[in-house]
């Protein structure tokens, strides 16, 4: 999910790092953080915090320097935790001068980490207009602004384009669409109706991206600096369905959708 007015979809391999799977070193996986959505009600407010409103309150401007349409709440109506799973609905309604209405909720200040492994096990959303994404942001983006702060896409997901999902990484070196060379991109035929896993391993030298345990993309530039490498400080989590955006149109018969989430899990 961008940060700005143009979506990062497209990479040059030059400064994505490449496109070929690369070796990382293995991980030590010892579980230090996770939600399981196990609690019924209002999502684990020790864990997250919501974002409200249209973003005309932030640096990126109304519609989230997107272009987007919908009015972020904190209603269960548009997040919720149920039957074991966090429910994130995007809904056509009338609500404070927005035409939609959806959820977006973050990790800030509650849950913020550098290095690990990370699992999302989530079903995604359908219709034409939608936006998920299941993303990270640098934890100093309000000192350092965007892209400086660095912008992790673990998932990333279009309803007009609905079997193609995205993994996808921003940086002052390369941001919004610096080039011809789509990356971290897969078809999932059933990405609305069964849960996959989206992985990433973030180490000192490697963003390696994977989903259900396929190997997508790997970013990792031979040199670093903080034009192209921002990803040794902390990151916090960002999930979110955004409506509509500078490029793409809703469906003007679409009502609702959601996306399920049934968990994250941090290894370090």
């Amino acid at each position: 999910m961008l940060y700005t007015i143009y979506i990062g979809l497209l990479l040059l391999l030059s400064c994505s790092g490449g496109n070929e799977e690369s070796t990382v070193p293995e991980l030590e996986e010892t579980l230090v953080w996770s939600d399981d959505f196990n609690t019924d009600g209002t999502p684990d407010p020790s864990k997250w915090s919501f974002e409200i409103g249209n973003g005309c309150d932030k640096p990126a401007g109304c519609g989230w320097g997107n272009g987007e349409s919908q009015y972020y709440t904190n209603r269960l109506d548009n997040a919720k935790v149920e039957d074991g799973v966090l429910k994130i609905t995007a809904k056509k309604e009338s609500y404070q001068g927005a035409s939609y209405t959806s959820a977006r909720l973050i990790s800030k200040d509650k849950y913020e980490f550098t290095y690990g492994k990370v699992e999302i096990r989530a079903k995604l959303p359908s219709g034409s207009g939608t936006w998920p994404a299941i993303w990270m942001l640098g934890a100093n983006i309000d000192e350092a602004g965007w892209p400086a702060c660095g912008e992790i896409d673990i998932m990333e997901h279009w309803g007009h384009n609905p079997t193609l999902v995205s993994s996808a990484t921003h940086t002052p070196a390369c941001h919004g669409g610096c080039g011809s060379t789509k990356v971290g991109e897969t078809t999932v035929s059933d990405y609305a109706t069964a849960f996959h896993v989206y992985t990433l391993e973030w180490t000192e030298d490697t963003l390696r991206f994977s989903l259900d345990g396929s190997f997508l993309y790997a970013y990792k530039p031979d040199v670093k600096d903080s034009s192209n490498w921002p990803y040794n400080k902390p990151q916090f989590f960002i999930l979110n369905i955004a409506m509509g955006g500078s490029w793409f149109d809703i469906d003007e018969n679409f009502t609702e959708s959601t996306m399920e989430i049934d968990y994250i899990k941090v290894y370090q």
